[in-house]
């Protein structure tokens, strides 16, 4: 599970994996522990950056509290229920996805929305969540060429993560469908809708 485990500074933990999977369900377990002194933990692709207040622990005494966390598979997830986010699946590349994985469009629908998809880490853009899911990946590439913009609210695919695009963007990512739920907005605490660790649902809205 663990592969290394570093200092960052005198405040925080570097601590690196062998897979994106593992990042997330070291991500959950470290959630439930809850463990003292602990700050905040900013998730990456491969990586944990464990923030720490020195007042209440060290690097010593949390590294060796880490070797208790208990990892939590993304389908056992169940604290709360997921986010909804309703999606209108009309995207430009929704016929061109479907034939390459060989289903049909509404079979790709039933797939986007029959699972529940965790936010493994964000990035890119502010409110940009790389979200996994709990079905296989169709592991789909990204476009050949980039669109120099999509709007906000535009849902994709790209490898073996899925997206809502926050605002206006350049974007080269398979484009499935739109929704008018806000990603990041400075009126929530916490202004991202899915911050690391959040798990979504997706569900179909009319299409057009």
């Amino acid at each position: 599970m663990i592969r290394d485990v570093r200092p960052a500074g005198t405040r925080a933990l570097l601590v690196t994996f062998d897979s994106l999977a593992d990042v997330v369900a070291f991500h959950g377990g470290l959630d439930r522990a809850a463990l003292t002194g602990v700050t905040e933990v900013v998730s990456g692709a491969r990586t944990l950056l464990v923030r720490f207040d020195p007042g209440c622990t060290d690097t010593g005494r949390l590294r060796t509290r880490l070797d208790d966390v208990v990892p939590v598979a993304a389908s056992g997830h169940t604290d709360g229920d997921p986010v909804v986010v309703p999606v209108t699946y009309d995207g430009e590349d929704l016929d061109a996805v479907a034939a390459t994985t060989g289903m049909t469009t509404d079979e790709l629908v039933a797939w986007h929305t029959g699972q529940v998809w965790t936010s493994a880490f964000c990035g890119f853009a502010p409110g940009f969540s790389y979200l996994t899911g709990t079905a296989p990946s169709l592991d789909l590439p990204r476009r050949d060429t980039s669109r120099t913009a999509v709007p906000s609210g535009s849902v994709a695919l790209a490898g073996e993560f899925s997206a809502v695009y926050p605002r206006t963007s350049p974007c080269g990512w398979q484009l499935i469908g739109r929704t008018s739920v806000p990603m990041w907005s400075l009126d929530r605490d916490p202004p991202a809708l899915a911050p690391a660790g959040t798990r979504l649902r997706f569900v179909a809205a009319a299409r057009a």
